[in-house]
């Protein structure tokens, strides 16, 4: 069951995402993904600081809020919880280690797939 909950939350996210994308911004900062990962960031804190310590609070809407929703809006929000949290636990250098390995090795991740689709394509 747990299943539909992230996937009736992840398309949920995911047209939400998609509605952002069609505000009519013209810049070559791309703002709208910022304002989107920002966005995520601040559903997933409020998710997690609402349900902390609750015991009415379902799992299922756990998880389609925190897994669905904001998984199908945005991962960053993920990855900027889990950066949080690191930091709330005062895991300092382990919290730098991962904002850092993420962004430089997910931005190399970009640059190898296009590198590998260039072979593909010929």
């Amino acid at each position: 069951m747990g299943f539909l909950w992230v996937a009736l939350g992840g398309a949920t996210g995911a047209m939400g995402r998609y509605a952002i994308s069609l505000i009519p911004v013209k810049s070559a900062f791309p703002f709208l993904t910022l304002i989107t990962n920002v966005i995520g960031a601040v559903l997933i804190g409020f998710i997690v600081g609402f349900a902390a310590g609750r015991d009415d609070v379902s799992e299922n809407a756990i998880l389609f809020w925190k897994t669905g929703v904001c998984g199908g809006f945005t991962t960053f929000s993920t990855f900027s919880l889990e950066a949080f949290q690191l930091i709330e636990s005062k895991s300092y250098f382990s919290a730098g280690l991962y904002i850092l390995l993420s962004v430089l090795c997910c931005v190399i991740g970009i640059l190898c797939g296009r590198k590998l689709a260039e072979l593909v394509k010929g």
